[in-house]
């Protein structure tokens, strides 16, 4: 599928809450759903020495509004309106990323070859929702269950079945919380997430709502599907954020005893970086419609350079009985040294006395492993850094963070955790992907290998990487270059590749 002209991709994107800016000037994106079992289609200032707190407490409430919405089915979609009036929230950088890393230092050269079209293609691909509400960046990110595909973009979402058949919308997110009351059905302010719950054969969606911005209280909205029907009933929440911050760039993943969600605060009023924050809610009871309690970590007092986190989100085996749930953080030695390494923290929730919660030990992480040495300054970190052919404006490369999702699987012998992110592959702001994969055979987690992916003069960033249950590996990500339009590819490994590469795959998978 091709657009008629250049596009913005169509990936997750930092701290975008809604630059609401039209999109005349940009072709529509076509969107495609893969039906692969390892994809599931998502310093330059020193930093403090990490020490403990003098107190690191978990936060505990309750959700403060909770009802069982009617079947969706039958609630009238409200019409994305392209053009519409709605505030804008600035592109905020995270803080002592900027610059780091200025010599471009690395110890991994990236793979040089793209691998032999042996990855089949996708088994259906269909248009998915456009940018209907004409904003920018549209946020996309979606989730595929046994016989549904659900999508979100920005502020919108739409509802498949596996034949590509449209079954709901696209409407305004917020259509979900029809005749729910206070914020989260008044306002429809985007940074989405749908994630299919394979434990419970349930559909999770959320988006966040802020309807006093910059001011607060702020409010995160979840939505559980009553049945496996994402066109049925759902269990509908609002919780408020403690602390007053605000929960930006909030990213879910689902675990046997909890939703887990981090976010990037920002402080009420002023918007100044108000460090990471760490989440669980009570899965057990929002699968039943019951209230549900939140457990809350607000990390800035331990090390306020802690940020861009993701929960690790399971697929196939459960974990262990009472794993915790596994946080990650990618940081270059530049903005938190003394090397590049992928921080792990364990958020352990004990629902039974929730003030029993801990996450890491004592707000610092468990553990820390090292990996090769990259350089994930692309542009100094600023926005317009990839190129699309003209007249096409270069687009953010989004280097400062881990992207998502961090994926587990539990391969009984051994635990996995897999994650990428973008890097300047050559130090000529020439981006790739660097992609991590952890495993933990009882004694803690190691490197099991890593690699950036760069394999000719394209860039590639946004990635989205997983693993199936044969230990095979898939990397989906956006692709584009001076005469490259923005487009959809992937590549990936079998089990028994040489370690640190991605040959699978080859020029046949594209989409744009």
């Amino acid at each position: 599928m091709r657009n008629k002209g250049p596009v913005w991709p169509s990936n997750p994107r930092a701290l975008r809450v809604f630059r609401k800016i039209p999109i005349r000037a940009f072709g529509t994106a076509a969107i495609f759903l893969m039906l692969l079992g390892a994809i599931r289609l998502s310093a330059a200032l020193a930093a403090p020495t990490e020490q403990e707190g003098e107190s690191f407490e978990p936060i505990v409430t309750q959700s403060t509004r909770n009802d069982l919405s009617p079947p969706l089915r039958s609630i009238e979609p409200i019409a994305p309106a392209a053009g519409e009036e709605i505030r804008e929230i600035p592109n905020f950088q995270l803080p002592n990323r900027e610059g780091s890393d200025p010599s471009g230092s690395s110890n991994l050269a990236p793979q040089g070859a793209i691998g032999d079209p042996s990855m089949p293609p996708p088994i259906l691909t269909f248009e998915g929702v456009s940018n209907v509400n004409g904003v920018l960046p549209p946020d996309t990110q979606g989730d595929v269950g046994p016989n549904h595909y659900v999508q979100m973009v920005n502020i919108s979402f739409a509802i498949w079945n596996k034949s590509g058949t449209l079954l709901f919308g696209p409407a305004n997110i917020n259509t979900l919380f029809a005749g729910f009351g206070g914020p989260c059905q008044t306002t429809n302010d985007g940074d989405p997430i749908v994630m299919y719950d394979e434990q419970a054969d349930r559909w999770m969606l959320s988006q966040f709502a802020l309807p006093n911005f910059p001011d607060g209280p702020f409010y995160e909205c979840i939505a559980v599907s009553q049945t496996p029907d994402p066109t049925g009933a759902y269990y509908r929440y609002e919780f408020t954020m403690p602390v007053n911050k605000m929960n930006d760039y909030p990213k879910f993943g689902v675990w046997p005893d909890g939703y887990y969600m981090s976010v990037n605060q920002f402080a009420s009023g002023t918007l100044t970086f108000a460090g990471a924050g760490a989440v669980a809610f009570e899965r057990s009871q929002m699968l039943v419609g019951a209230p549900a309690q939140m457990v809350y970590f607000d990390q800035f007092g331990v090390n306020p350079n802690f940020q861009g986190q993701l929960p690790s989100d399971l697929d196939g085996p459960a974990p262990p009985a009472n794993s915790p749930n596994f946080f990650t953080e990618w940081d270059d030695a530049a903005s938190i040294g003394p090397n590049d390494a992928v921080r792990v923290w364990e958020f352990v929730v004990d629902w039974g006395t929730p003030a029993n919660s801990t996450f890491g030990v004592a707000g610092l992480p468990n553990t820390t492993v090292n990996t090769s040495d990259v350089d994930p300054n692309m542009c100094n970190f600023l926005p317009n850094c990839i190129p699309q052919p003209s007249p096409g404006v270069s687009v953010d490369a989004i280097s400062d963070r881990l992207m998502y999702r961090t994926q587990y699987r539990n391969f009984g012998s051994y635990e996995t955790l897999v994650m990428n992110h973008t890097v300047d592959a050559d130090s000529t702001d020439h981006a790739g992907i660097h992609w991590i994969e952890l495993r933990d055979s009882g004694s803690g987690w190691t490197l099991q290998q890593d690699g950036v992916y760069a394999p000719d003069s394209d860039h590639r960033w946004m990635g989205s990487i997983a693993m199936d249950k044969d230990g095979n590996i898939a990397l989906g990500f956006s692709v584009s270059g001076a005469t490259t339009f923005p487009s959809i590819r992937y590549t990936g490994r079998l089990a028994g590749d040489p370690l640190g590469t991605l040959p699978q795959g080859g020029s046949h998978a594209y989409f744009r």
